[in-house]
Formats: structure tokens, C-alpha cells, sequence
């Protein structure tokens, strides 16, 4: 058992001990944990549970914190967003913005976001929301967007990133945890492989945007 304080805000959130996985690999060992329980205000009547993932090379230690997105957070949203479309050579086609994204987010409930942070800072991204599987007969949650900053990659955030999108899943017993990547990321297909993650090769999106969105009403 180790004894942490965690800062939520800026501000001492709680005191309270986290149990520790060991995972071991051939470089590196992986320390898991996450907080027993939050009881700071913040956190009453929401899934803000703070989660680590501690990351050990040698003697140094680079501790990875997740937090929900909350309402003031539409503009660094919108970073990453814009961030990731030009990763994708792709921003041109963003018109969110905070405006959009606050009515959609924090209004509608449309999507969650988590962010990851290191050293305080948010480093990373994932916006998901909840799909549904007619087969499985419950709920799925389906990763729209995933981004670490350039210089915050090959440090383990990415796969901590999708090891909380995964416990999220579980703990709301969803059967599925899915996204789609472009087929030009080999990079990130390789990762997702490593993961255990399987293409769904034998379908194909389709998607309506747009005036063929609008047409399709107007039929």
C-alpha cells in the first residue's frame, strides 16, 4: 500500500492509499494503482475518480494522473482537437469550436473527455461517448478522438490513456471498448495490435454529412 495525496484543481482533493499492480516487462516495470475512494467535493455525484499509472525506468519514476474535462476546459479541448486533425492532415475539416463543443459537451452530454498529465500538465487526450451493441444486448464506449503531445510519446501515456478507457468500460460493464484508426497510421496499428486490439476488416462506414445529410430529409 502506498499513501498519496492527490490535487484536484490545484487543490489538495484527498488523502488516501492506493493499492499497487506490478506489472514487469523486459525493460521496464509498470506500477497501476488506482485512489480507493475521492470524497472531495468535486468529485460527489460524479466518475472522477483519480487514477495513476506509475512508470519506473531505472530510477526514475514518471507518475501519469487522468482527470475528467470539466466546462472551463473547451479551449484546451479544442487544441487537442486541432492538433491531432493536423497529425492527420485533416484540419481543415474542423469547425468546432468552444462555443460548440460547450453546448455539446457540458449541455447535451453528448461525449466525455479525459485528459492525462504529467507533471501537472495535460499531455494527452481522449474524447468517447457511449455506443450500443444489439448483439451483446448493453452499451459500448467508443473512443472518438486519442492525442499525446509529440514530445510526450514512447512514455507509456497512450497505452495508460486506453488502459483507463478500458477500466472505465469495465466498471460500467460495457462489452466493448472500440475506435477506428486511419489506414495510414502504421504506427498506431501496430500499437493497437500489441494491445490486443482486432480491425474489424470486414466492414466499411458510411457515412451522411453535410447537404447529402440534408438531402436525404428533403427525399
Amino acid at each position: 500500500m502506498l499513501l498519496l495525496v492527490a490535487t484536484l484543481g490545484g487543490s489538495v482533493a484527498m488523502l488516501a492509499t492506493m493499492r499497487i499492480i506490478r506489472h514487469k516487462t523486459k525493460h521496464t516495470k509498470f506500477m497501476i494503482g488506482r485512489l480507493a475512494h475521492d470524497n472531495s467535493p468535486a468529485n460527489r455525484g460524479g466518475d472522477r475518480n483519480f487514477s495513476f499509472e506509475i512508470k519506473i525506468l531505472g530510477e526514475h519514476i514518471i507518475m501519469i494522473t487522468f482527470r475528467p474535462a470539466g466546462r472551463t476546459d473547451c479551449a484546451l479541448i479544442l487544441r487537442f482537437i486541432k492538433a491531432l486533425a493536423e497529425y492527420e492532415h485533416m484540419l481543415p475539416d474542423v469547425t468546432a469550436t468552444e462555443q460548440l463543443l460547450e453546448e455539446w459537451l457540458f449541455n447535451k452530454h453528448a461525449a466525455e473527455v479525459l485528459f492525462a498529465l504529467k507533471d501537472e500538465r495535460e499531455v494527452g487526450f481522449a474524447l468517447y461517448f457511449h455506443n450500443f451493441s444489439t448483439f451483446l444486448g448493453k452499451a459500448g464506449l467508443y473512443l472518438e478522438d486519442l492525442y499525446v503531445e509529440p514530445e510526450y510519446r514512447n512514455q507509456g501515456i497512450g497505452k495508460a490513456i486506453l488502459q483507463q478507457l478500458a477500466r472505465i468500460a469495465v466498471e460500467r460493464g460495457c462489452g466493448r471498448l472500440e475506435w477506428a484508426c486511419l489506414d495510414w497510421n502504421e504506427p498506431s496499428i501496430r500499437f493497437y495490435h500489441s494491445l490486443g486490439a482486432q480491425a474489424m476488416d470486414d466492414w466499411t462506414v458510411y457515412r451522411l454529412t453535410g447537404n447529402a445529410l440534408k438531402n436525404l430529409v428533403e427525399r
